[in-house]
């Protein structure tokens, strides 16, 4: 059983730059009429709290989301901030909302969203939101091939992995490429952990060779503590929603500036 859970790291600068581009190409793509689809792969427990045992012992988001509030690294109408004070005004100053729940402030009633998690503790937490989402207790990959294409097809997917099966770094390509070819209109999304051994390096190499026209964004920080071996957060989107570039960008000056 795989022993990864994200309430240590919630709110760390990784989820800073992973969630803000997922709200602005959400908000972007919410301004249509047209419904979508919000599919995540691993979804995790969907609400974290900052005060807690995990959250303290750790210090990230102290490091990360904390102190980038404190000190006006996103404009205040940034959608992600947006989404992060209603989640505190419904569930208290100390929340942090994951992927999931950042979604669901920004998804409209007519949307539709499809989650899973593997891991036991974590989907039970999960299984509050189930209403706001169609939930999946199995692995991610196999849960994404069956339903896409989604109805509706216009959409986005997330892939979030733990890495702790060292063999996803070969085999999230093949996957990936199996999806996209499913569902060509697909905005697919995948984040990875930049450490210091950059063992993402040929993962990568693999997607931008097989879709150079996607977005890959980077950011760099200084590791959450000795001997941590992540210095940097990665995102690679393919079908990036219009202006995500600009965002990216923007994401990498606030990170060179401040870490």
């Amino acid at each position: 059983m795989l022993s990864y859970q994200h309430a240590y790291h919630a709110g760390n600068l990784a989820d800073l730059h992973k969630h803000a581009l997922l709200a602005t190409a959400l908000a972007y793509m919410t301004r249509k009429d047209k419904p979508l689809s919000y599919i995540e792969t691993h979804a995790g427990r969907g609400l974290y709290h900052l005060d807690s045992a995990e959250s303290l012992k750790t210090g990230e988001a102290r490091a990360g989301i904390q102190r980038a509030a404190a000190n006006g690294w996103l404009p205040k109408d940034h959608p992600l901030l947006t989404a992060l004070q209603e989640v505190r005004r419904m569930h208290g100053d100390t929340a942090y909302a994951g992927s999931p729940l950042i979604a669901a402030q920004i998804l409209r009633p007519t949307d539709r969203a499809i989650l899973a998690e593997m891991h036991p503790n974590e989907f039970a937490h999960l299984e509050q939101l189930s209403w706001f989402a169609t939930l999946y207790h199995q692995d991610g990959f196999e849960m994404a091939h069956a339903v896409c294409p989604p109805t509706p097809r216009r959409g986005f997917l997330l892939i979030d992995p733990s890495y702790e099966v060292k063999s996803e770094y070969d085999t999230i390509p093949r996957r990936i490429g199996q999806i996209a070819r499913k569902w060509n209109v697909g905005v697919i999304a995948l984040w990875y952990p930049i450490l210091t051994d950059n063992r993402h390096d040929a993962m990568l190499q693999a997607l931008m060779q097989a879709h150079p026209q996607a977005l890959r964004s980077e950011v760099r920080f200084p590791p959450a503590r000795a001997g941590h071996s992540m210095v940097g957060s990665g995102m690679w989107i393919l079908n990036a929603p219009y202006g995500l570039d600009g965002e990216a960008q923007q994401l990498q000056a606030i990170f060179r500036k401040n870490c």
